[in-house]
């Protein structure tokens, strides 16, 4: 299959990298140094499963990509006004576009351009960063995707959710077809909005604010507040989603940052729009009264361009 990684950065790049190791005829999508140092050198991983270098095609212009097979939508949300439009050269009558982007806004927002046929939603599991041009490190050894179908045929697995599931397998990637996307994404969403807000708004990781008897309550109402957005649209979350939420907060290591915290302390802008600006905006579609993640938007909105935004 020809893949196409729309953002080719620590997701991207990495997940671009397993497939072209695997045989699959794969284009980066970059730009500046990194753009020059894949053509250069190729895309190099450095990860406790083994350190390697690929090289493979890349280009700057979609234009000169043409239609693949499958896109993997993996920049930024905050990106998505420029570089969404750029899916169009890429799409022709057969490709599908899987998004791997935070949130769950992101499908709409690609369906709009591309057309909902072409989409399927996706989420990833995974620790990297983009260290320099060309580089990409993992720390731990989890890499997981969790996708398939959000719009019209949910509910069953397609031919082409098993298509992309098995060349993700090819390239020893930890990868699950679910029959209904949402449900993934929303049960993520429902953990990484509060996350993300909590660590964010104190500048801290998750230890010391759970191990507060207070804000941990706190945290687990607003793990609430976003699970009764997702039920108020339809979306059939698990009833223990979150008693194992809970769990799994109490499972990770003190030290975890979120991807938001992270990039606040590097004066990066933040994915605040997608995470917590999206459960007050639904919500209140919804008729949810969300006060904590209201609260918490309209701490970290003013960060939304970085801490000297």
């Amino acid at each position: 299959m020809h893949f196409a990684m729309l953002g080719s950065g620590a997701v991207g790049g990495y997940y671009g990298a397993r497939l072209a190791r695997a045989g699959h005829q794969v284009t980066f999508l970059a730009r500046g140094a990194h753009l020059g140092a894949i053509r250069a050198r190729g895309m190099t991983i450095r990860s406790p499963l083994g350190d390697f270098t690929v090289r493979a095609a890349a280009e700057e212009d979609p234009a000169r990509v043409g239609p693949v097979d499958v896109v993997v939508v993996a920049v930024k949300t905050y990106d998505n006004v420029t570089a969404l439009p750029s899916l169009r050269p890429m799409v022709g009558p057969s490709t599908t576009v899987l998004t791997l982007q935070n949130g769950v806004d992101s499908v709409d927002q690609v369906a709009a351009v591309v057309g909902e046929r072409a989409v399927l939603g996706g989420t990833t599991y995974i620790g990297t960063a983009l260290s320099a041009p060309g580089l990409i490190e993992q720390t731990g050894t989890h890499q997981r995707v969790v996708f398939g179908e959000v719009f019209g045929e949910r509910r069953r697995l397609t031919p082409r959710v098993e298509q992309i599931r098995d060349a993700f397998a090819s390239a020893d990637v930890q990868v699950e077809a679910v029959e209904d996307a949402r449900i993934p994404l929303w049960e993520k969403f429902i953990f990484l909005a509060p996350f993300a807000a909590f660590t964010g708004a104190a500048r801290l990781p998750i230890g010391p604010l759970w191990a507060d008897p207070a804000i941990r309550r706190t945290l687990v109402d607003a793990f609430v507040e976003v699970e009764q957005v997702a039920r108020a649209e339809g979306v059939p979350v698990s009833p223990d989603t979150v008693r194992n939420l809970v769990k799994y907060t109490e499972s990770i290591p003190g030290t975890t940052r979120s991807s938001l915290l992270i990039d606040l302390q590097q004066g990066k802008r933040i994915e605040v729009e997608a995470l917590q600006g999206s459960v007050v905006r639904r919500g209140r579609a919804a008729g949810v009264p969300t006060p904590l993640m209201s609260a918490l938007y309209a701490v970290l909105k003013p960060y939304e361009q970085g801490p000297r935004g």
